[in-house]
């Protein structure tokens, strides 16, 4: 199988070069070379003076559940400073960045292919403070782990932007973090630099890549996850549990009110690609934290047909006409989603399954890939 080469092991191997005096390093666990070495060790020893490192969600080590970063430290394996970025932007951010001294940002951070996931958003907004700072930006780019072909979703309404979300593309939104990177350039008017991987098809999901699989984040533990993500993730906005605080997060739904017709409707439904297991679990944490819940495990059964976004939403539909007493969903879901319509669709007991038409997105602009 031919191996995927990343942007940090073009520029680890001397084929690219990353200039500078002082280079701060954005990245976390998903920021290793094929061998494993973490992406700060592996610059240093090719000659790149990284001379900061920055953590997003989650932190630098990725210690932290959803909602949190590490707090400043120094590093202990480069004694490198450390710096938490998650929950600022703007003159805050700037701050933070200015501070470090550096004058060189580079982002080496796998994402996982979906809009409301934070790390493309960090990225979007240290691109930002680097132009109003005057610094280079660089992208060592990875693969888009559920791949680059395949779009979902709606296009994010511009008056829900926020950390879920900066620019207007669908749910699965099928980019790189280059990709992401040069359209956040146009948008606000930067231009970032993108070391360009090597031997990626956009239709290839990350077990074709041949490169080692790194959990992104606590609840984000195999390409499964990442594959169901853009639609389950959506019972986040709601009060049912997304499987948080199981070994299958976002695989397995579930709450106290669900009962056996669950699995039976989902069932009925023959959606593409995909089977639902009646199942029982108890999360130890998030939502009914030990407490014994029913509901479903998602299996996919074919990746081609499988459409996560229509899944999510037919499962919010499923379970809001069985259980319209119980189920909830809040505000949240409107940051997830992208606007309020799916929302205000399960509130008035509408069929909400017809948003997830097209998407009205034509690709990037700038395709690194074919």
């Amino acid at each position: 199988m031919t191996r995927v080469r990343t942007g940090l092991e073009r520029v680890a191997a001397g084929e690219r070069r990353i200039g500078g005096a002082r280079v701060g390093l954005i990245t976390n666990p998903t920021g290793v070379l094929p061998d494993l070495t973490p992406s700060a060790p592996a610059l240093l020893a090719a000659g790149v003076p990284v001379t900061a490192l920055f953590g997003p969600e989650h932190g630098l080590r990725g210690t932290v559940q959803a909602g949190g970063g590490e707090a400043d430290a120094a590093d202990p394996d480069t004694g490198l400073p450390v710096f938490d970025t998650y929950g600022r932007s703007g003159a805050a951010l700037d701050e933070v960045v200015a501070s470090s001294g550096v004058d060189v940002l580079v982002f080496d951070i796998n994402d996982v292919g979906t809009r409301f996931y934070t790390y493309l958003w960090t990225m979007y907004d240290l691109l930002a403070s680097a132009g109003r700072l005057g610094l280079r930006f660089v992208v060592l780019d990875r693969p888009n782990p559920i791949g680059g072909v395949r779009v979902e979703g709606p296009l994010l309404d511009p008056g829900f932007a926020g950390f879920l979300g900066r620019l207007p593309v669908p749910i699965r939104h099928g980019l790189t973090a280059g990709e992401m990177a040069l359209l956040a350039g146009r948008r606000l008017g930067v231009e970032p630099e993108v070391v360009p991987m090597e031997g990626w098809r956009r239709e290839w999901y990350f077990d074709r890549t041949g490169l080692p699989w790194v959990m992104p984040s606590a609840n984000m533990p195999t390409l499964d996850t990442a594959l169901v993500y853009p639609g389950t993730g959506l019972l986040e906005g709601t009060n049912v549990s997304e499987g948080r605080g199981t070994t299958r997060p976002f695989e397995l739904i579930g709450a106290p009110f669900v009962d056996g017709r669950f699995a039976r409707e989902l069932a009925a439904l023959g959606l593409p690609g995909v089977r639902f297991r009646g199942a029982w679990f108890t999360p130890t944490a998030g939502k009914y934290a030990g407490t014994p819940v029913r509901g479903v495990q998602v299996h996919v059964t074919d990746r081609e047909a499988f459409r996560p976004v229509l899944t999510g939403v037919s499962v919010l539909h499923v379970l809001r006409t069985l259980y319209p007493e119980d189920f909830a969903c809040g505000p949240f879901l409107d940051s997830l989603w992208g606007s309020d319509s799916l929302r205000r669709a399960l509130e008035a007991g509408e069929d909400p399954r017809g948003l997830c038409g097209s998407t009205g997105w034509s690709g990037p602009p700038e395709p690194l890939y074919r």
